[in-house]
Order: structure tokens, then C-alpha cells, then sequence
């Protein structure tokens, strides 16, 4: 199974950008998408099912244009599961999860800290999302939580990580939960792959950074141990450009 996730910054914005032309030629068998800033009927879900995705959920905020998540398939999950049940979660359409014959795919959109009250949110959803993310494993053991973590977990994720150690998205605190999220056995399957550095999945739209190539890695497929021995590839697509994220893949068998 070939798994695409995207913040696509606006799934709307980015269908004017030939994004249906690049899912047809990227061909992934399931797609998460993140920050689609869209309701249900304000997606040309036809232009999805016309490229051979006829399964689609979306998990849209309650705040019209703003966050929420989808996942896009060309085969039919057993399960979706909208949200994790946890109120302040869900308020913001986070989290989607589908499960599928031997694996479970949870796109999630982990909040930025772009102020102090939304820093204090993305701390209080961390906790609890590793509390939620903790118990579900029990459930369900071959679990891929995909998506944008809104965190660079090492210094090698970054490409100014000295200048940048006391902003939002490369904290202490923030990496020191990425670290407890590891510790309880998440892997991070790019760097089964790759550990070359200047690898990015987002750029500020700012100074030419994309160009340069300044960018933060903030998208992840993080797998349990179980899956680890399935995982054939795991790269970043930074030539797509709908967004200022790009989208990573990963195959699992």
C-alpha cells in the first residue's frame, strides 16, 4: 500500500493548482490530507472519484476555513473513525483515522504555536493526544499516525537550529515530547531511509526560502514497531508545490 500525506494549505487552492493532475501521476492507494480549510460540499469531491478515488471522509473544523483533515482511497476502509472523543481535540478536525485490513492510517494535524494562547493549546493537545494515541495502541497494534506535527524533532530538521531553538515548532518542550512519543515506540520511518540533512517538508513563503532551500521538516509517517519490517520506502516529494508544505509517501506491504 502506497500512502501519500499533505498539508495541502487549503484543499481548494490547491485543486486550482493541477492538484488532480499530480494525484493521478503520484498514484498512492490512500491519501491524508491535512489543513484542507473546507467543508464537505465545498470540495469537488467529483474531480477525486473521477481520478479513482470513490472513498472520501472528511473531518472539517467547526471554524469554517480553517484546519481539518481528510483521507482519500481508492479502497474502502473497514472503519473510520472521525476524532479521538477528546472535546478540545476535535473542535478542530485534527484527527481522521481509517483502518484497513492489518494497518490503521490516522491523518492528524498537529497545532502550530504561532501565539501564547494557541502554544498553550498545542501543549495541551500534545499530552493528550500522546495519552489517546497510547491507549488506542493497545487496540489497534499497527497503527501509522501520518501528518504535519507542527514540531522538528532534531537538529537536523532544521536549517537554522541554533537561531531557531526558542521558536514555536522547535521548543525544548516540543521536542522533548517528540522524544517521549519515540520512547513509547513510534518510528520515524524517513529516517530508516535517509539520515542526509537539509531534508524539508515545509518552507516559509518568505525570503525565497523554498528556493534555498531553508526549510523545517514537520511532516511525518510514524509507524508502531509492528509495521517497522513492512516499510519499504519512506521519502519526501518536495517537487510538488500546491502548498508550502510539500507531501511524504511511504510503502508498506
Amino acid at each position: 500500500m502506497k500512502i501519500i500525506s499533505y498539508n495541502v494549505n487549503g484543499i481548494r487552492a490547491a485543486m486550482k493548482k493541477d492538484f488532480i493532475e499530480w494525484l493521478t501521476a503520484a498514484d498512492p492507494d490512500v491519501l491524508c490530507l491535512q489543513e484542507i480549510k473546507a467543508m464537505e460540499d465545498q470540495v469537488d469531491t467529483q474531480a477525486f472519484t473521477d481520478a479513482g478515488y470513490q472513498y472520501q471522509y472528511y473531518y472539517s473544523a467547526q471554524k469554517k476555513g480553517y484546519s481539518g483533515t481528510a483521507i482519500i482511497s481508492k479502497t474502502k476502509p473497514n472503519h473510520v473513525e472521525y476524532g479521538t472523543g477528546i472535546e478540545t481535540m476535535d473542535n478542530e478536525g485534527r484527527n481522521l483515522r481509517a483502518d484497513f485490513d492489518g494497518l490503521s492510517v490516522m491523518s492528524m494535524y498537529l497545532p502550530s504555536g504561532t501565539s501564547d494562547a494557541r502554544l498553550d493549546f498545542k501543549f495541551q493537545y500534545m499530552e493528550e493526544f500522546l495519552e489517546y494515541i497510547t491507549e488506542l495502541r493497545k487496540e489497534i497494534p499497527e497503527l501509522l499516525v501520518c501528518g504535519d506535527y507542527n514540531i522538528c524533532h532534531k537538529a537536523i530538521d532544521i536549517h537554522d537550529p541554533v537561531r531557531l531553538k526558542n521558536t514555536s515548532g522547535f521548543l525544548p518542550e516540543e521536542r522533548e515530547w517528540f522524544d517521549r512519543l519515540v520512547e513509547s515506540g513510534f518510528v520515524d520511518t524517513f529516517r530508516l531511509f535517509s539520515d542526509e540533512p537539509d531534508q524539508y517538508t515545509w518552507w516559509s513563503y518568505r525570503g525565497g526560502s523554498r528556493a534555498r532551500n531553508k526549510g523545517w521538516r514537520l511532516d511525518y509517517h510514524m509507524v508502531t514497531p509492528q509495521l517497522v519490517p513492512n516499510v519499504k520506502r519512506s521519502v519526501i516529494l518536495s517537487s510538488a508545490v500546491h502548498s508550502d508544505h510539500c507531501p511524504v509517501l511511504i510503502e508498506v506491504e
